[in-house]
């Protein structure tokens, strides 16, 4: 019987997110088991409600990241852990479980350090079509549970849902036209034609993070829609999902916000650029729309993460949105 188990993601938002079905997962099997999980320090905050989450190892990778690194090795050695599941495919992460005293570690291949595990897997992503990401990381627990992989889910506060509830007073929809990636969000120009063509009965509220506020405020200008708010900057991550939670749609880009609509299963219309879904980071809630550039390009998908640039020049995969698929997922 597993009593203690530690989770090992470090990555992005989105990722942190997606691997939130392992928790739900873990928690269905081993009900009693006492699960913790290593993360870096700026998700913290999707974890502040999480009822399956009793310990937060946090790795500060800002300042001094090899001696925060050195330091959480060490915490996490002072516990004896029945299995440890590292989703993470870099030395770093494969050193914490290197030099963990856990008695089950399941990782994936691609980690230079696997060949410590007891043991790993493919992680295998294609254009050509993959599992999903939750897919993938299932398999490492599924001889330990079931064939069923576990729903993304983040628990916003009953503090978070009354934050927000300032903004229920109307039917609204939700945008989160930027992204860390320039290729991986829409034209700017067409986030501000899908505002001129959403009902003026409707209020929009753009979301995101403090430095997504200028880029959005300049859609929002662009934009003849009377109701528009900008709130990027303006909520937490956690208010920011208990907002989407009951928006009529969420518009979003193969990003964060996409990942929090599906951990409230929120609506949510994903607008694929120069990613494609076949990679497996595609939306999960019940009311999941994408829709994508109507040319065949031949230079599309042009990399996993996007670019800070077209490498092409002519961004046609972010341009050539046809708003009229966008509104007709309302």
């Amino acid at each position: 019987m597993l009593k203690r188990i530690l989770v090992i993601q470090t990555a992005s938002i989105g990722d942190v997110i997606l691997a939130t079905s392992l928790l739900e997962k873990l928690h269905e099997k081993y009900p009693d088991a006492q699960i913790d999980l290593v993360t870096k320090t700026s998700n913290k905050s999707l974890f502040e409600n999480h009822p399956f989450v009793h310990k937060l190892f946090l790795w500060d990778k800002t300042i001094k990241k090899h001696l925060h690194l050195i330091d959480t090795i060490l915490a996490i050695r002072e516990h004896k852990y029945d299995m440890l599941i590292n989703l993470q495919r870099f030395f770093s992460s494969g050193l914490i479980s290197l030099f963990s005293k856990s008695k089950i570690k399941l990782g994936f291949r691609k980690n230079p350090l696997s060949i410590f595990y007891t043991k790993s897997f493919e992680h295998h992503i294609s254009a050509k079509g993959s599992l999903h990401e939750t897919e993938r990381n299932h398999k490492l627990i599924e001889a330990y549970t079931d064939s069923k992989t576990g729903k993304v889910r983040l628990y916003p506060s009953n503090n978070d849902y009354a934050f927000v509830s300032q903004y229920k007073t109307n039917a609204y929809i939700c945008l989160a036209p930027a992204s860390l990636w320039f290729t991986k969000q829409m034209w700017a120009e067409k986030w501000s034609e899908l505002m001129d063509n959403i009902p003026q009965d409707y209020n929009i509220y753009i979301i995101g993070g403090k430095s997504d506020y200028i880029y959005s405020q300049e859609i929002i200008d662009n934009s003849k829609h009377k109701n528009c708010i900008n709130l990027c900057g303006k909520l937490s991550l956690l208010q920011t999902a208990a907002l989407m939670q009951h928006a009529v749609m969420n518009y979003v880009n193969d990003s964060a916000p996409m990942h929090l609509a599906s951990s409230v299963d929120a609506n949510t219309t994903a607008i694929f650029c120069s990613t494609v879904p076949n990679f497996g980071f595609g939306p999960l809630a019940t009311n999941s729309h994408i829709v994508e550039t109507y040319e065949n390009l031949d230079c599309r998908p042009c990399g996993l993460h996007g670019h800070k640039e077209c490498p092409k020049g002519h961004f046609k995969c972010g341009i050539n949105i046809e708003i009229e698929k966008l509104i007709n997922t309302l």
